[in-house]
């Protein structure tokens, strides 16, 4: 019973065991969802998901399985990918609301609406962006995300007037996946759990462990059993450098959340963070603008950051071979007599412990790829995600 269902769960990721499924089974035998479509959901989602960050795949494959019956108007993952377009925000902020459509309230349409949008859905074969016909992005048509138009049916993205009546394939649970790219949310998430690495040193036990006191006291029969513990002590100096500019542009809110989220961290002992542009050369930026003259020597930083720091790069590797094998290849600034695969790997001489994290690796787009393949023979490269960033701290903690 239900094993395209099945099929169709584990299609998405979820780990499901057999044990999961005939627990399923039993309660669907002993009528717990009562013919309820909605009850089936909320005992099936207990009983198959693990955790909160497979809520979203959970939801794609119920959708997906019972789709025509939730709703008539069906969005394919493809068109989403589409219309998931996080850079337009930033666009659509910087227009004037003078430019969007004056549209009276109550003279919207809205049947006329709904009904164009599924003949829309049924004809459309491609990607849109701009124009005034088809669903897609920055457009003056009814339907889409970050368009200039009030009113209407927003497609996915995120809100911006929230003037439109109706929203379709929006999902609830995408900010717990943890292999999604990252927000402000996710990086004050992922931070969060840096917690479990930081050091005990070898000092008095004066910070009482609640953890340990309640099991204590539950094995002594209820008796109070205090436990403490050595408290933690922030020993981990962090040294953050980001890509900035050209390919890195619509990542820069993304780039300014994770600085923002670095910096209120209670984690680390000492902080450091610096710019470059696609590679590193002999000069490392102090704002992201990259301007030349605001910026240190590299050796500099070498010199006085010590090699305890551990070092997180991020950058889209989107560079042309020569900026990252030609001594000249910096075309912004100076290279100090240096290719830039060269100061890499003075980097990863001065520093043991190194990740580099990619946006684009997180979106699937990973342009110059002879780049990106030397760079990661050179550092664990990973997405920036939610989950690549848990394995980057997991990478730079390990006491080998």
């Amino acid at each position: 019973m239900f094993i395209d269902f099945f099929d169709t769960c584990k299609a998405k990721g979820l780990n499901i065991t057999l044990s999961e499924w005939l627990t399923l089974m039993d309660a669907l035998d002993k009528g717990l969802c009562e013919s309820s479509l909605s009850k089936f959901y909320y005992i099936a989602r207990s009983i198959l998901v693990k955790s909160e960050t497979d809520f979203d795949k959970f939801d794609l494959a119920f959708e997906e399985y019972f789709k025509g019956i939730f709703s008539d108007d069906q969005i394919t993952d493809r068109m989403l990918r589409w219309l998931d377009k996080p850079e337009m925000n930033e666009m659509l902020h910087e227009m004037d609301k003078n430019y969007l459509n004056s549209v009276e309230s109550g003279a919207i349409d809205k049947n006329d609406v709904e009904t164009k949008f599924k003949q829309r859905l049924k004809d459309q074969d491609s990607e849109h962006n701009g124009g005034a016909y088809w669903i897609g992005t920055m457009g003056k048509t009814s339907f889409g995300n970050t368009g200039g138009n009030i009113g209407g049916i927003r497609v996915g993205g995120a809100t911006g007037y929230q003037s439109a009546f109706s929203v379709v394939g929006a999902r609830r649970y995408r900010d717990f996946r943890d292999d999604r790219a990252l927000d402000n949310r996710q990086f004050q998430m992922a931070f969060r759990k840096l917690r479990q690495f930081s050091s005990k040193l070898d000092i008095p036990k004066t910070e009482l462990d609640i953890d340990q006191t309640v099991d204590k006291t539950c094995n002594n029969g209820g008796c109070l059993q205090i436990v403490m513990d050595r408290p933690r002590k922030n020993t981990v100096k962090l040294l953050l450098l980001m890509d900035s500019g050209g390919t890195m542009i619509p990542y820069c809110t993304l780039l300014n959340e994770l600085f923002q989220s670095v910096n209120k961290s209670n984690h680390y002992k000492d902080v450091k963070a610096y710019y470059f542009h696609n590679c590193i050369y002999s000069h490392v930026y102090k704002t992201p603008e990259c301007e030349n003259g605001d910026w240190i020597e590299t050796e500099w930083m070498f010199r006085n950051l010590d090699k305890d720091y551990k070092v997180i790069i991020v950058g889209d590797a989107a560079m042309a071979p020569e900026e990252l094998y030609a001594k000249d290849g910096n075309y912004r600034g100076p290279n100090g007599g240096y290719s830039g695969h060269e100061w890499l790997t003075m980097m990863k001489n001065k520093y043991k412990k190194i990740v580099w994290l990619n946006p684009k690796m997180a979106v699937g787009r990973a342009p110059w790829r002879e780049a990106e393949t030397a760079i990661k023979a050179m550092f664990p490269m990973l997405p920036l995600t939610v989950e690549g960033l848990n394995e980057g701290m997991e990478i730079l903690m390990k006491r080998n």
